[in-house]
C-alpha cells in the first residue's frame, strides 16, 4: 500500500479523533448528539473540526485515488497526500486554539494539496 494510501486511511480517523477530544471530560452524556450543542470553547471548537474534516475528506480521498489511477509520480502524491495531512493537524491545532486567520491559511494549503493531485494526474 502506498504511503498515500495509507495517509486517506489516516484522514479517516481524524473525525473520530476531533469528536473524541469534543467529548472528553465528566461531564459527557452518551444518550444524545444534544450534548454537542451545548459545548463551548476548545471543545466546541473541536466540534467544528470534526465536522470539517468529514466536508473536506472526501475530495482528498478522490484526488488521491484519481492520482493513482491515472499514473501519477508515486513521490508527488505521495508527499502531497502527507503534506494535506500536515496542514490539517495544524489547521485543527488552530482551530482548537481559536487562531482563525491561521486556521484559514492552513485550510488553503490543504486545498492547494487537493488541487495539486488533480494537476499533477492531469
Amino acid at each position: 500500500m502506498t504511503i498515500a494510501y495509507w495517509c486517506v486511511l489516516a484522514i479517516i480517523i481524524f473525525p473520530y479523533i476531533f469528536t473524541t477530544l469534543a467529548k472528553w471530560g465528566p461531564e459527557y452524556d452518551n444518550y444524545s448528539r444534544a450534548y454537542l450543542d451545548h459545548l463551548k470553547g476548545w471543545r466546541k471548537r473541536a466540534y467544528w473540526v470534526q465536522s470539517n474534516t468529514f466536508e473536506g475528506s472526501p475530495g482528498f480521498m478522490a484526488a488521491v485515488i484519481i492520482a493513482q489511477q491515472l499514473d501519477a509520480v508515486q513521490s508527488s502524491i505521495d508527499n502531497l497526500a502527507i503534506a494535506y495531512i500536515l496542514t490539517r493537524i495544524i489547521y485543527a491545532i488552530c482551530y482548537i486554539t481559536d487562531k482563525a486567520t491561521l486556521r484559514t491559511i492552513f485550510w488553503l494549503l490543504g486545498l492547494g494539496c487537493i488541487i495539486s493531485l488533480f494537476v499533477i494526474a492531469a
